[in-house]
């Protein structure tokens, strides 16, 4: 010890001064490592669940959250169709010229939908449609259930994924045109779950009439009974294209329907419909060929259709046949280049049809 003579006297009032600022010091350093998204009032799924602290999710859980936050939007939108006032405004238009539309249904599904995932996996990136502000009470929002009967009887075996890979597209409410003409047949809920940009989980929920809901889980060949029975139709391995069956979107069915036929032949049929979750489960039904659009769509509305397709062996990619990436960056919920889903003959589709997208 070195004493260099003197005497220092410490004053109380700056020692505690001194104090004071060490710890704020320390309670900003252990901040510091707070990951980003995380919104107070969420549950830690992990915890809760047993994951790993790493943070991977069990897709098993995730797809029955999926199943179950579909069916609860679809729900909302039904309750709020038999409004007298549904609430419908405007976002604008459309590329077509068409109103594009938001209803109280779009919202009351999507507060449902979006908070539901995020309330039972907080750390996993979801991209909506639609947006809103954080709710004042989280507990008001249900936790979706991690178990599904249909799925626990069909998959047997689990797969994890770390919840950085994981991208959930939800579109709260398919169809709004169609839904505001009551055209319900049309309108569907959907959730997408995209591991790396790729489409793994599919499901598209139908709120109205039947009230069916298809989900698959692409890669393990994990697909709902409700599939199963609606592909029995499609058991064809081949098809003339040039008589092929195409279902198109109601807002330019016109302008699709000459350019298709121009490029496949006019002996094709050409059907309108409103919603893409609509039109992709026309075709994995087999009741349509080919489901083509031809400008620009956003991607909650082709995820879940592109991972129920990609299940069952068939395809959904834009007209060029490229596939198209869903990994959820903000600024990337476009998809330009149009949309060709088939269960079929996929690149004899491509070969005739890319040149159509933007027309």
């Amino acid at each position: 010890m070195v004493n260099f003579g003197g005497t220092v006297r410490l004053n109380p009032l700056g020692i505690a001064l001194i104090c004071g600022i060490i710890i704020l010091l320390v309670i900003f350093n252990s901040g510091g490592e707070k990951k980003p998204g995380k919104i107070p009032g969420l549950m830690d799924s992990r915890s809760s669940l047993g994951e790993d602290i790493a943070g991977d999710i069990s897709l098993k859980r995730l797809l029955a959250v999926a199943i179950d936050v579909a069916e609860q939007g679809g729900a909302e939108v039904a309750r709020i169709r038999k409004l007298a006032d549904i609430g419908e405004t405007s976002k604008g238009k459309t590329l077509e010229g068409a109103n594009d539309p938001k209803t109280q249904g779009d919202m009351a599904s999507h507060k449902v939908m979006y908070w539901g995932i995020k309330k039972a996996f907080p750390e996993i990136n979801v991209i909506s449609e639609e947006h809103d502000v954080v709710p004042q009470d989280l507990s008001k929002i249900k936790l979706p259930s991690y178990t599904n009967e249909e799925v626990d009887s069909i998959v047997t075996t689990d797969i994890t994924a770390p919840s950085d890979t994981i991208s959930v597209w939800i579109d709260p409410l398919d169809a709004t045109q169609e839904y505001t003409e009551n055209l319900l047949e049309y309108v569907t809920t959907m959730v997408c779950v995209a591991i790396n940009g790729k489409p793994i989980i599919g499901v598209i929920h139908k709120p109205f009439q039947d009230g069916g809901t298809a989900w698959a889980w692409a890669g393990t060949q994990f697909k709902s009974r409700s599939i199963e029975k609606d592909s029995a139709n499609n058991e064809k391995s081949s098809l003339d294209i040039s008589k092929s069956r195409i279902i198109v979107s109601r807002s330019h069915a016109g302008e699709v329907n000459s350019t298709a036929q121009s490029a496949l032949g006019s002996g094709i049929s050409v059907t309108p419909a409103g919603g893409a979750g609509y039109k992709t489960w026309e075709v994995i039904k087999g009741i349509q060929d080919a489901y083509v659009h031809t400008t620009l769509i956003k991607k909650w509305d082709i995820c879940a259709g592109n991972a129920i397709l990609n299940s069952l062996g068939g395809q959904l990619t834009t007209l060029a046949g490229d596939q198209i990436d869903y990994e959820g960056k903000e600024g990337t919920e476009k998809n330009k280049g149009g949309v060709l889903a088939t269960m079929h003959n996929h690149q004899e589709f491509v070969d005739k049809l890319s040149g159509l997208a933007g027309r």
